[in-house]
C-alpha cells in the first residue's frame, strides 16, 4: 500500500497562501509530523522555497526538526515553556504568566513569543492576565505576539470580528510583530493578516482553502477478489448483504492504518482510474472490502484518497474533518515523495 505525497504541491499551496497576504511574512505550521506527511521532507522543501518561520506543537517536535533546518530558521513551540522540555534552539510561545516567569528565569536573553486569548478560551493569556505583565513582557522583547481564531473557516461567523477586535485592543501600542491568521484567517482578508500569517491545513490540500492543489494519493493493494451471490453477506456483523450477484475486492488496509471504521458502508468509495467502487461491509483493523462489479478488470491497487475523493470528502463520509484524516494515516504505508 502506498501514500504518495506531492511535496511541490505543498510548496505551491504555501506560496499561494503567502501571496494572499503580501504585507505579512508567511510561516508554515508543521506540527504532528507535518500533519502526518513527514515533517523532515516538508520543512526542507519549504525552507528552500523561502519559509523561515515554522510552528510545532511540542518542544520534542521542534528538536527533531532542528536537525533538518539551518540556524536561521525559527521553530516556534505552541505549547510554550512546559517543565522539563528542551527548548534549546527553539522559540516557545508563552501562554500564561506562569510560563512567562518560568521562561525568563530559566532562559534569560533567549528568544520567546507570546500568545493572547482573544476569545477561544483554549491557550493564551486573557486580557486581565496580559495587562498584569504587559510592560514587563514587552520590555523583554518578544519575537511576536499571536492569537488564534476559533471560527475562521466560517467567514460570516460573528466570532471572527469579535476576536479581531479583542486582539487589536490587547495589542494596541505594542511595537511587536503580530499574528492572528492561520489558513482560514488568511482567507478572511487583509484585516486579519497583520505581520505574520501561519498557513497550515491549506498547505496540505485541505479546506477551507478550496483552491489548494491536491497533495495526497492513498493507494491500497488488492489482496483478493471473489464473487458474492444474492443473500450472502460481507464482513463483520453481516451488516451488508448482496442483493444481486457482485464482485468484491478486499484491500490491505484498515482502521489500524487510519481508515476510519465510520467509513463502513458510508457512501465512500475506493477508486480505480476515476471509477468509484463503493465500500461495503465494515472496515476492519487491516482490511476494507469494496464492490468492484462495475470494473472490466480489477487493478492491483484501489485509491481511497485521490482527485475524485480528496481528504475533506473522505472526512465528510467519516463524520470528521480533513485534519483528522491526514494526521491519522498510519505508519504501515510506504511513503513516496514526488
Amino acid at each position: 500500500m502506498g501514500l504518495q505525497i506531492d511535496i511541490q504541491a505543498i510548496v505551491a499551496n504555501w506560496r499561494a497562501l503567502a501571496s494572499m497576504a503580501p504585507t505579512a511574512r508567511a510561516a508554515a505550521v508543521v506540527k504532528a509530523d507535518a500533519y502526518g506527511l513527514g515533517a523532515g521532507r516538508v520543512v526542507a522543501a519549504l525552507y528552500e522555497a523561502g519559509a523561515r518561520d515554522f510552528f510545532v506543537a511540542l518542544a520534542r517536535e521542534g528538536q527533531v526538526l532542528r536537525g533538518h533546518l539551518p540556524e536561521d530558521a525559527r521553530i516556534n513551540v505552541l505549547s510554550g515553556h512546559m517543565e522539563g522540555q528542551d527548548l534549546s534552539g527553539l522559540v516557545p510561545v508563552l501562554n500564561s504568566t506562569e510560563q512567562f516567569f518560568r521562561d525568563r528565569a530559566m532562559r534569560p536573553g533567549q528568544p520567546f513569543a507570546l500568545q493572547l486569548d482573544s476569545g477561544m478560551n483554549r491557550l493564551g493569556m486573557e486580557a486581565g492576565e496580559w495587562a498584569s505583565i504587559r510592560d514587563e513582557a514587552l520590555a523583554a522583547g518578544p519575537a511576536f505576539i499571536m492569537s488564534h481564531l476559533a471560527c475562521a473557516d466560517e467567514p460570516e461567523h460573528p466570532a471572527n470580528a469579535s476576536q479581531l477586535a479583542a486582539f487589536r485592543a490587547m495589542t494596541e501600542g505594542c511595537d511587536v510583530p503580530l499574528s492572528l491568521a492561520a489558513t482560514g484567517g488568511i482567507l478572511l482578508g487583509k484585516d486579519y493578516h497583520f505581520d505574520l500569517v501561519r498557513p497550515g491545513i491549506g498547505m496540505y490540500g485541505g479546506l477551507p482553502f478550496a483552491q489548494a492543489r491536491p497533495v495526497v494519493r492513498l493507494s491500497l493493494p488488492v489482496i483478493q477478489t471473489r464473487v458474492v451471490e444474492p443473500g450472502e453477506f460481507v464482513g463483520y456483523g453481516s451488516t451488508w448483504t448482496a442483493t444481486e450477484r457482485c464482485r468484491i475486492a478486499t484491500v490491505a488496509a484498515g482502521y489500524a492504518d487510519g481508515i476510519f471504521r465510520a467509513l463502513s458502508s458510508s457512501g465512500a468509495s475506493l477508486y480505480a482510474d476515476g471509477r468509484p467502487c463503493p465500500i461495503v461491509g465494515r472496515v476492519s483493523m487491516d482490511l476494507v472490502t469494496a464492490d468492484v462489479s462495475a470494473l472490466d478488470g480489477v487493478p492491483a491497487e484501489l485509491d481511497l484518497i485521490c482527485d475524485e475523493q480528496p481528504i475533506d470528502r473522505v472526512a465528510d463520509y467519516a463524520g470528521t474533518i480533513g485534519y483528522e484524516i491526514l494526521t491519522s494515516l498510519g505508519q504501515r504505508y510506504e511513503r513516496t515523495y514526488l
